[in-house]
Formats: structure tokens, sequence, C-alpha cells
């Protein structure tokens, strides 16, 4: 509901709201500009001495103004000419011509009314509505996507695109609910809605009927410092019945114009202070660097604006037809997925049930709420797993719901958990879910399930098993959705391994030309970094095989590492490539295996194949972060992977110390035993907040572990605290 309460209006409005926020945001410099460019007063100058200077140049003054921004403007009649000036208030000179702005004037009516009058004003207030309701309702899908209100500024997964969205609205959306409902006001201001407030003290029916008081003598514009001053207008010349009238920060008052008396005062109304705040916050006019911070933020309306758009497209090439509201639907299918592919398992499920008859509705875990599931007599997770367990980006806070919510829903619940049975945390969040749902007491419409490998064979099994309990006979025929390759290129080759019969190659293939498009969007090879996956199609088999990357897209080209395995069909094709040689492949982002922003030591630990993606980060490590590298090979005359390159990253301040392993020697060393001799420094790394990176086998991952254990237990650390903590993440195979 609050997603498409937010979609519509943006999508119907972008245009309106995109020159609402361009001239509001070109606006907000001529605060800026005016206070810069405007002699300043200084704070002891008083209002009689500036206007004793003023008149003493100009005898003919009528009027001096001060603006929010500090600038002194006099208007005066000389010879039956009026005239007008900026004045430098330590001289009473004019310095710069007082006309008015025509790009101001001309951006002010574009912003106000789009130079349509009233009309226009009204229109320009249905636009701040519209700003208003979709600060409001991107406030609270920011929230749900980051998993609540507290995780307000945690870090994102997914689409470019969506990303840009939600990092621009988490800055922008204070200052875009501050200018809309400060415009919302001041319309409703221009249109009588709101009280005046305004009172100006009543005309004095008795003055000395003097005049010619000396103005530096008058004793109220003694007291009253320029810095206060908004207005003084000077009584009509040959009129002794008229006063001079004085406006400031504090109210309004008149002066005899003869002995310099205050006749009469009127303070300034809490109503009308209210209204100037209001007008202060809106135009930024007497706080310039407020007025450019909002202005800032309003260029976020079309960003956002194209970043939307970009998502409703993909929305509508992914989306579900069919798809019954939540309130209505018997079935509620609730997904987590992080890539994608999870999806397209549920679109399946959900043609299958709606052709048998029954009422579905498809969304993301995030949006999970069972007080609207009112006809539902079913609930469905499917439920992929990010990283090492944690909740992928479709699902973030549905736990945190779950917990919170107290009984649990009285809806029969099925969990299907997909994964990867290589990888350590199989499907760990889905039995997370679980595990947590049987805790509340959730009643079980189906015993948990996985699917491996997106396999469409454990798909249909478990669909049968839903039918028998449904009683409907039906078959899930689920059919996934191929990648998009790209033909890569081998550029050259190094070879290592022959000598302990492990023939291992470094690969550098040629980066393939991206579209527009693409970087915009971030598709294809567009963007990626080192430890992102390349996905190797192999001749014969449709099944891709995955590698990790040894390089980002700032290296200008796509790099891995390969060893050949006995009977290994695409490891086999790929260490046989010879350069100009090609092989079918895409990109897969792995966001879970990145070296984490800031300024804190890198422990990287790999061994074999698992340099190549450590190599990467450490040709990458231009900001010269501290990185310590532990490397286990078998025989550094035969498989010292990127050797060549160790001391020349060393002597640029990538790399800064390296330990090596060396398995097949008189002693046998593991990676684990090079930690375990350089216990003290590791630990005192840790302590200090480094971060530690594994690439490998598995079983090197497993000893690792073992050994940080043994490493940490005097500092009360381990690598479940640290990877609860974020700062122990792994990439093994």
């Amino acid at each position: 509901m609050i997603r498409a309460f937010h979609r519509w209006p943006g999508l119907v409005a972008l245009a309106f709201l995109t020159i609402l926020a361009l001239s509001g945001a070109a606006l907000s410099v001529f605060p800026a500009t005016e206070r810069i460019a405007a002699p300043q007063a200084q704070s002891e100058l008083t209002v009689a001495a500036l206007a004793d200077r003023i008149q003493a140049v100009y005898p003919g003054v009528e009027q001096i103004r001060r603006s929010p921004s500090g600038r002194i403007t006099a208007y005066w009649f000389d010879q039956g000419a009026p005239g007008a000036a900026v004045i430098d208030p330590a001289t009473g000179e004019g310095v710069a011509s007082a006309d008015p702005n025509q790009a101001l004037r001309w951006l002010t009516n574009l912003h106000r009314s789009l130079f349509l009058g009233d009309g226009g004003r009204i229109a320009m207030a249905a636009g701040a509505a519209a700003m208003l309701a979709l600060s409001l309702s991107g406030a609270a899908l920011v929230a749900r996507r980051a998993g609540g209100w507290r995780h307000w500024f945690a870090p994102l997964r997914g689409p470019l695109a969506g990303r840009l969205h939600v990092e621009i609205a988490r800055i922008a959306v204070i200052g875009l609910v501050l200018s809309s409902t400060t415009a919302l006001w001041m319309t409703a201001s221009t249109f009588d809605l709101l009280p005046d407030g305004g009172a100006m003290p009543a005309f004095p029916s008795e003055v000395s009927g003097e005049t010619g008081a000396a103005l530096k003598q008058m004793r109220t514009l003694q007291q009253t410092p320029v810095t206060e001053l908004r207005e003084l207008s000077f009584p009509y010349s040959g009129d002794a019945t008229d006063v001079f009238t004085l406006k400031t920060d504090r109210g309004t008052g008149y002066l005899d114009q003869g002995d310099g008396a205050l006749l009469a005062w009127a303070d300034l109304a809490g109503w009308e202070r209210v209204s100037e705040t209001i007008y202060m916050l809106h135009t930024g006019q007497g706080e310039a660097t407020l007025g450019l911070v909002l202005g800032l933020m309003a260029l976020g309306v079309p960003a956002m604006g194209a970043t939307g758009v970009l998502i409703w497209l993909a929305g509508r090439r992914g989306r579900i037809r069919g798809n019954q509201p939540a309130g209505r639907a018997e079935t509620i299918l609730l997904v987590g997925s992080e890539g994608g592919s999870t999806w397209g398992f549920a679109a399946t499920l959900h043609a299958a049930l709606t052709e048998a008859g029954q009422s579905v509705h498809v969304g993301p875990m995030s949006a999970f709420e069972p007080h609207r599931y009112a006809e539902a007599q079913r609930i469905i997770v499917l439920a992929a797993t990010y990283g090492d367990g944690a909740a992928p980006a479709s699902a973030k806070g549905f736990l945190d719901r779950l917990n919170d919510s107290d009984p649990a829903p009285d809806i029969p619940l099925a969990v299907l958990g997909f994964g990867d049975r290589s990888f350590p945390a199989y499907c760990a969040f889905a039995r997370t879910v679980t595990a947590t749902a049987q805790a509340k007491g959730w009643r079980e419409l189906l015993p948990p399930d996985i699917i491996d490998r997106q396999s469409p064979q454990d798909f249909a099994r478990w669909g049968r098993a839903l039918g028998e309990m449904l009683g409907i006979d039906f078959e899930l025929s689920h059919r996934p959705v191929p990648p998009k390759t790209e033909m890569l290129a081998l550029v050259s080759r190094r070879d290592y391994g022959a000598e302990v019969q492990a023939p291992t190659a470094i690969l550098r293939f040629a980066l393939p030309r991206v579209s527009l498009w693409q970087r915009l969007r971030g598709a294809g090879f567009a963007r990626f970094q080192a430890g992102d996956m390349i996905g190797v199609l192999p001749e014969g088999s449709a099944v891709p095989r995955l590698y990790s990357s040894a390089s980002g897209r700032r290296d200008g080209f796509i790099e891995i590492v390969v060893r050949k395995h006995p009977g290994g069909l695409c490891s086999g094709q790929l260490v046989a490539l010879e350069p100009g040689d090609t092989v079918t492949a895409f990109l897969r982002h792995n966001p879970a295996f990145r070296p984490g922003r800031g300024r804190t030591p890198l422990i990287l630990i790999g061994a074999g194949t698992g340099i190549g993606p450590l190599a990467g980060l450490i040709r990458g490590n231009a900001r010269r972060r501290r990185v310590h590298l532990f490397f286990g090979m078998r025989h550094p005359a035969s498989d010292f992977l990127y050797g060549e390159e160790f001391p020349a990253w060393k002597e640029m301040g990538r790399l800064t110390r390296l330990v090596t392993a060396v398995s097949r020697g008189a002693r046998p060393h593991y990676v684990q035993d090079a930690l375990r001799a350089e216990a003290a420094q590791v630990a005192e790394l840790i302590r200090d907040g480094a971060r530690v990176m594994v690439c490998g086998g598995r079983e090197m991952a497993s000893g690792v572990a073992d050994a940080l254990v043994e490493i940490l237990a005097p500092t009360g650390l381990t690598p479940a605290v640290l990877k609860a903590e974020g700062r122990y993440v792994e990439d093994v195979y």
C-alpha cells in the first residue's frame, strides 16, 4: 500500500516536481550571493548613525531598508526624480544599483506560480503537497528496506538504481519535508487561510508639530543597532503632522520628527514571528547556509525521479500478472531474494496456484504484515540467503516483525529455502526463519524444505507435496531465466603448478564493450569489484561454474585464477585457452565479500587459487590501507601466484606485509600454521578493529577458523563474534 502510494504520485508529478525542485535550488543561491556581495554593518553601528550618514549623502532620502541578508538599500527623491542604491553603511554612499534582479524575479515567478497567477499558486501548492506525501511515504519505505528506523544508514545492497534512490532519499528527505511543509504554510498565508497576526500601532493623534530634529540625537534610533533594523521611513517633507516609522526585529513604532520622542510602539506578535520563521526556513533569507543546504537537497528530486523511473521499469519487467491484493488472497507468498532468481520461482508458483483456482498474493518478506491477511488460509515463505546467513535484500526486517508479533499469526506456514550446498551458510536464513517461527509457536503447513542450486526437479518435488496438502493436482514446471552473457576474449595467461601436478593459470580477459544504458544501470560488466563472481558456461553444459574475480572494473581487465581439476569440464577448457580464444561468461555480484569502508587494517588469508580475489583487493588498494596477507602454497618454485607483483605492491604501499606458508617442503607448513606463528600480531590487529577476509577451499577455511579461535581466546573474541560484527567474511568453495 505504501509503495503504491509512493510510486504513482511520483510518476505522475515527476516533471512538475522537477521544475519545483530545480527552481527552488536555483533560488537558494541568491541569499548567499547577496550576503557575500552586500557591505555589512558593524555590530556597534546604530540606526541613528546610519541614517545620519545616508541623509548627508542623499538629503532627499525617504526610506532605508535592511534585508535579512544584511544588505542596506536607500530610496530618495532628487529634484523630483526617484533614486535608489545599495548602501555602504561605513560611509552612507551608494555602491551598487538597487534595481531588482531580473533572473531572481523570473525564477521566483516560475517557482511560485508558473507565471499563471493564483491558479499557478494553487498548482504549485499541490506540487508541494505531493512532495510531502512522497517524502513521508519514501521515508517509511527506506526504513522498511533498511530493517527499521534504527538502521536508517545501514549499508545497502541490490541494483545500482535502487541503492542510489535510497542513498539520496536518506539525506534529502529531511530537507524535502521541511521545504514542502513551509511551502504549504506560505500558500495558505497568501490566500488568507491563516490568521494575519500582524498589528501596527495606532497612529498618534498628537505630535509636537515641530520638524528638523537631528537623527543622531533621537534616543530610540540611538538605542537600535542596525543589525535589528528592517525599515526606517522618513516623514513626508513639509508635513509637520507626519512621523518617522521604525520597523525592527522587535516591533514597529512611530517617532516624532520634532523631538524624536517615541509616540507609539507595538511588539512583533507571536504569530508574526512564526510566519517569519517559516519564510526564513523556506527561502533561506537570513540563513544563507541553511538555504544552500536545502537547495542541495532539492537537487535530489530529479535524481530520485530518474532512479525511481528505472526502478519502476525494472519492476514492470518482473511484474507478476494477476497478483491479488494481500487482503483478499487465500495464499500469501513472501519472497526473500538477493539477486532476483527466487522471484522467478515465486512467479511459477503463483501461476500454478492461480490456474488451480486459488487467489494468490506475492510480496517481499520485508512487507510482512499479518493483520493485512484477512482472507489468508496459508503463508508460504520462499527465502534465499545472503552471505553468511543474513537476510537477503527483500527480507530486511522480517525477523524483527515476526519477533514483535505476539502471538504468531493463526495461519499455517511453509518455509522453502533456496541456496547452494557448496557454500557454508547453505539456506541458513531459511533455517533461521523456521526456527524463529517454531519458537513462536507458528503452525506448520508443510515441513521446511530446501532447493539446491535452483533445481527445477527439487522445486517440482516440493510442489507435489504442497499439492497433496491442498488437495490440488498441479505440477510446478520452472524454467530458470538464463543470465545474459558476454563473450570474453583471452588477452594473456601465466602458468603455474606443473611441477606439483596441479596445472594453474592466471587468465586475463579483455573487458567487453559496455553500452551507456548498461553503465547507467550497472548491468553486465559495467561495474564489478575484486571478489565478485565470474560465471563461465563451459561448452557442452548449461550449468555455469563460478570463479572469484581477481580484478575490478577500474583495472581495465577481467582476471580469474583457475586450477585444473581431474575430470573438470570447465576448468579443463579454461586452462587450455590460448590468447585470442573466447569464453561465454556473465557477472554475478558478491557483496558479501567486500573489504568494507574505512581505514581499519585488513587481514587477508588465502591458499591456492583463493589468492585471486585477495590479489585483486591489494591491487585496488589505492588508499594504502594497511593489508596483511597470509598466503598458502604448495611450493614457491611452482605455484607462488602473483609472486612477481607482490614486491611492487609493497613498494607502492598497497601491501603492508606478506607471510607465506609452504605445504610441500621439508616441513609442511599451512596457512593456519602461519597464523599461529604470528598470533600476537594477529590478535592485536583484530583487537584494534581489523577486518578478516578468507578465500579458498572449505578445509583451509575450517582450519583458519580453528586457528583464530585459539589466537583470539585471550581477547574474548571468536570468529563467530567477528562474523556477527561484519568483520569476518569468507569466500569458500
